[in-house]
């Protein structure tokens, strides 16, 4: 599949995959904008995700040798969106990530157009309205 992409400054790296097999292709900082509460990675990239896809974007595993946690959880990228990729994390130290660095990883995938059905009862299921823990273990 292709995916147009812009750089929107002249260093900014295209995404990539790191080893073959990988489903996740990272991205680096060519900006870094602190406050307070978060710290904002800009990519310097934007990208014509096409109608019916998503571009979904994760923090990567070393994000776990930092003090960083990703503010949203997991970055939606919607097709009619053109500006750039950036990346927010919240602060929890003073180990974070800096320019030209990899901060973070893309999928782009394609999502269902999903239509609801009011009904007045579900049908049954083995695991009922059981929540949290219910299902047990392996």
């Amino acid at each position: 599949m292709i995916i147009k992409i812009k750089r929107l400054h002249s260093f900014a790296k295209i995404p990539c995959y790191a080893k073959v097999g990988d489903a996740g292709m990272d991205v680096t900082a060519v900006s870094k904008n602190e406050t307070d509460k978060f710290i904002e990675y800009g990519t310097g990239l934007s990208f014509e995700v096409p109608e019916g896809y998503v571009l979904l974007a994760f923090p990567r595993s070393s994000v776990s040798n930092t003090d960083l946690i990703m503010a949203n959880s997991v970055g939606v990228l919607d097709s009619g969106y053109r500006g750039e990729l950036k990346l927010r994390f919240r602060k929890n130290g003073e180990h974070d990530y800096g320019i030209s660095e990899r901060v973070g990883q893309i999928i782009i995938l394609p999502y269902p157009i999903i239509e609801f059905e009011e009904v007045d009862e579900l049908c049954d299921s083995e695991r009922g309205d059981g929540g949290f823990g219910s299902s047990g273990k392996c």
